[in-house]
């Protein structure tokens, strides 16, 4: 049986970040458009990208505009923390307000801006795996008092993802689709014009415009990466099962090197690792829901990640 996979936020650096490189002036002041009248600093594309723009990591995606959102105080949970001065805050907003953008800019709806990657915008003809509602769901009554969204087996799964895609979600692919899609995305130069070193983040993390460095730390998937050997294309790596995952190697807190590998992760399981040096693209697909039914934590999802990479780093030589 061929599955279904909701990508979740790997719709930003293969759908949002490409269209906005295509479309958009990365250092024009875009404060007024978004209507952040207030803002004493510039607010660019660029920083968007980057996740540097000092914007909070979440806010639920209820119509309203973010702007208007903000300026509203919402306390009690860490989604809705303000962002950390001086380092990239990795946030939702900045890619709904890339979405805006690029629909005011093309005079598309982005939902058929995003249906030209080759990957499938919802709502879905067939499902994924379901997982249950995460972080956000708990998050959503304590920011707005607009009700949570129904769930829907056909639409992503994320709560702040069901009630519209707006450029950080709603995509998804079959392995072989998303296959084609990698391949026509490196041949396009996309993730070379991403893995451009912009902005220091949180925990030692940096940004591109559109990805993030992979360092080789203890227990990062760097680590991993480092030992594969050039020239492996792109690949897919697929992992359906709901396998408890094996412990993997502690994760020390000091990143270490870079690896020359560049990632980005999706909520509901998928990854995405890129090498510049020889355009080397992994795809990997899997899910979040464990053995018991229910969703993964952060260190649990790492796990089943680590050991599908690890997997491949020994087939490939590395």
């Amino acid at each position: 049986m061929t599955r279904f996979y909701d990508l979740a936020s790997l719709t930003k650096p293969l759908v949002t970040a490409p269209l906005a490189l295509a479309f958009l002036d990365l250092d024009a002041d875009r404060r007024w458009p978004l209507g952040f009248h207030d803002r004493e600093t510039p607010l660019t594309v660029r920083q968007l990208l980057s996740h540097s723009s000092g914007l909070p990591p979440w806010r639920p995606f209820t119509g309203e505009p973010v702007a208007q959102q903000l300026r509203r105080e919402a306390m009690g949970h860490p989604l809705l923390r303000p962002a950390t001065p001086g380092l990239a805050t990795y946030s939702d907003l900045n890619y709904r307000l890339l979405a805006e953008l690029l629909e005011a800019e093309t005079g598309a709806p982005f939902v058929k801006l995003g249906a030209a990657s080759g990957l499938n915008p919802a709502p879905w003809s067939t499902p994924p795996t379901v997982i249950p509602d995460g972080p956000d769901a708990t998050a959503w009554p304590l920011a707005t008092e607009t009700s949570l969204p129904a769930r829907s087996p056909w639409l992503p799964h994320d709560a702040n993802a069901r009630a519209g895609m707006q450029g950080h979600a709603g995509l998804g692919a079959a392995p072989a689709q998303l296959h084609a899609a990698l391949i026509r995305w490196v041949a396009a130069g996309w993730p070379q014009r991403m893995a451009v070193e912009t902005a220091p983040g949180e925990d030692g993390a940096r940004w591109g415009l559109g990805l993030r460095v992979a360092h080789a730390g203890q227990g990062r998937f760097g680590q991993l990466l480092s030992s594969i050997p050039p020239g492996i294309g792109t690949c897919i790596l697929e992992d359906p099962t709901e396998a408890a995952p094996l412990p993997t190697p502690g994760l020390e807190a000091d990143p270490g090197p870079a690896s020359g590998w560049w990632f980005h992760l999706g909520y509901t399981g998928p990854a995405l690792f890129f090498r510049p040096s020889d355009q080397a693209c992994i795809g990997l697909l899997l899910h979040r829901r464990g053995p018991d039914g229910v969703l993964l934590d952060a260190e649990s999802l790492r796990a089943r990640r680590w050991a599908t990479l690890a997997r491949f780093v020994g087939q490939s030589g590395g």
